[in-house]
């Protein structure tokens, strides 16, 4: 299997995993993006409530998205891009506790994926770093010029890391690229344990 994966990263309402108000994804083959999608959307109902705190963070304000999709209508389409493969995010079990909750809060089951973190490949590749925050580790890997909390600009930054390590460890997938960091893909829907 060669260096195929879809980076993703949220941005949320508020506090709860179940009020994502962005999405972005960008789709990996061969080592290279070859395809990206963002959108920003109204969060599931009874999670619509928008944080100043989270406000602050990604910019995003109820305004933005009033006139927007709504998450039910955004899943659909998010795992069609997606299809079958390895998802990779910064922080995974955020994102990954994210799709969870949002799914769960409008009844939808999600397919049987596997996921990979890149701040705990981070960890193993480059442990002299300071922070491994996604801004660190970007910079780390030559990814330096991105909007950070943008989701689209997020996944990119997260994409990159991978391509980064597929290519100086001379990976040929994914499951390489963990092995040589003493990592493992994860199960999406089984219940985190670390």
């Amino acid at each position: 299997m060669p260096v195929d994966f879809t980076a993703i990263d949220f941005e949320t309402a508020n506090h709860s995993p179940a009020s994502p108000c962005a999405v972005g994804l960008v789709k990996v083959r061969g080592g290279k993006i070859v395809d990206e999608w963002a959108t920003a959307f109204l969060p599931p109902m009874g999670y619509r409530d928008f944080h100043p705190g989270n406000i602050a963070i990604h910019g995003i304000h109820p305004s933005d998205v009033a006139d927007g999709p709504d998450w039910h209508e955004v899943l659909p389409v998010m795992l069609d891009f997606i299809g079958d493969d390895v998802l990779v995010a910064h922080n995974a079990p955020f994102d990954m506790g994210v799709l969870r909750a949002a799914a769960e809060a409008i009844d939808v089951a999600l397919p049987e994926l596997e996921y990979a973190c890149t701040v705990q490949l981070s960890r193993k590749a480059f442990p002299g770093l300071d922070s491994h925050r996604l801004p660190s580790v970007a910079m780390r890997v030559g990814f330096e010029e991105f909007n950070h909390h943008d989701a689209l600009d997020d996944s990119r930054a997260c994409a990159h890391i991978v391509m980064y390590l597929a290519r100086t460890t001379g990976a040929e997938d994914i499951v390489e690229i963990l092995q040589s960091n003493g990592q493992r893909l994860k199960p999406l829907l089984k219940p985190l344990t670390d």
